[in-house]
């Protein structure tokens, strides 16, 4: 019988493919239990359909083997969801979902926080703000509405907003400053009830951001003036009998010099590590290719930018200074 001559370089060869393999599989972090997904911020605005959204559409796709549960903690303007975010470190079984609160919430109530606490996954959009009124409104147009605020005994024009010192509220000042008349700002827990008041006459504008007054503009309730961006809205599918989201024209045209965007991105507590980032970095990019989340994106008029690593780092440090200069001159940041 012939002896097959052993093979020495051979059999190494195949045990560090073998040791290689368990090693691969180990780095492939993924949860092992249900992943909290926080919102801080009242349900039915912005956030919290955006959070609802993923939690579904996750699911219905099977994305990934364990639910996402999502808990609204929008007490102190937002601080109980970031300084919850916060305290659990290491913890890779819980995100958040962030809005310009992130920055402004710190600055007006000195909570002990700050962004760089938690760690910056992704930036899934930015969110547009409209100015809304009644559709039953004398105003036709954002001219129309800014020259009676001009015009107007101070304080006789009411706009509603989600919270107090964010960015509702910014808006206003914003727009108070460029009329050079006070408004009466009034604070509701969140951007659905915001474009509940307003359908009901309670308030003569809201800036509610797209897809918290969406239906309610659908059912020819609401009318949209104007959008506080630079460019118009590129979405030409009409949503009412006359109206796209690509037909608002944008407030300065009209003679109201505000711009703002805002931030729906995804964090994480601190101390989790690079892997438990690029699962949910992969996650987030296989349910952006879907055309479920077009649709969401369509609907809502969003900004489709997106950044994440360094890139996302810097817009949040430029941002924050954004916002310091903004509550400054608001008049907003805690003593």
């Amino acid at each position: 019988m012939a002896i097959k001559r052993f093979n020495l370089r051979a059999l190494l060869c195949g045990l560090a493919f073998v040791a290689a393999v368990p090693a691969a599989l180990a780095a492939a972090w993924e949860p092992t239990k249900p992943v909290e997904f926080v919102v801080p911020a009242g349900t039915g605005g912005g956030a919290d359909q955006m959070a609802r959204f993923i939690q579904g559409v996750v699911a219905k796709n099977k994305l990934m083997n364990q639910p996402i549960i999502v808990v609204n903690k929008s007490g102190g303007a937002g601080a109980e969801g970031f300084l919850d975010v916060k305290g659990d470190a290491g913890n890779p079984h819980k995100i958040v979902i962030t809005l310009s609160n992130l920055f402004t919430t710190p600055l007006a109530t000195g909570v002990p926080f700050n962004w760089r606490d938690l760690t910056p996954v992704q930036m899934l959009a930015l969110d547009e703000f409209v100015l809304w009124v009644n559709e039953e409104s004398p105003y036709k147009t954002a001219k129309a509405y800014f020259d009676a605020i001009k015009a107007g005994t101070p304080n006789t024009f009411k706009m509603g907003g989600t919270g107090s010192k964010q960015e509702d509220q910014i808006i206003t000042v914003m727009m108070e400053k460029a009329a050079g008349k006070k408004m009466t700002y009034i604070p509701y827990k969140g951007g659905g009830e915001v474009a509940v008041q307003l359908v009901g006459g309670h308030v003569d504008s809201t800036v509610n951001n797209p897809i918290e007054a969406e239906s309610h503009w659908r059912a020819g309730k609401l009318r949209a003036l104007c959008v506080m961006d630079s460019n118009k809205m590129p979405y030409p599918t009409k949503l009412t009998a006359t109206q796209s989201w690509a037909d608002i024209p944008t407030c300065a045209s009209a003679g109201i010099p505000v711009d703002y965007l805002m931030l729906r991105g995804i964090f994480m507590p601190p101390g989790v590590t690079p892997e438990q980032v690029a699962f949910y970095l992969d996650l987030f990019k296989r349910m952006r290719a879907l055309p479920e989340w077009k649709d969401f994106m369509d609907k809502g008029a969003f900004k489709q930018s997106s950044m994440s690593g360094q890139e996302f780092t810097d817009w949040l440090g430029k941002n924050e200074q954004v916002h310091r200069v903004l509550m400054k001159e608001a008049g907003f940041i805690a003593n």
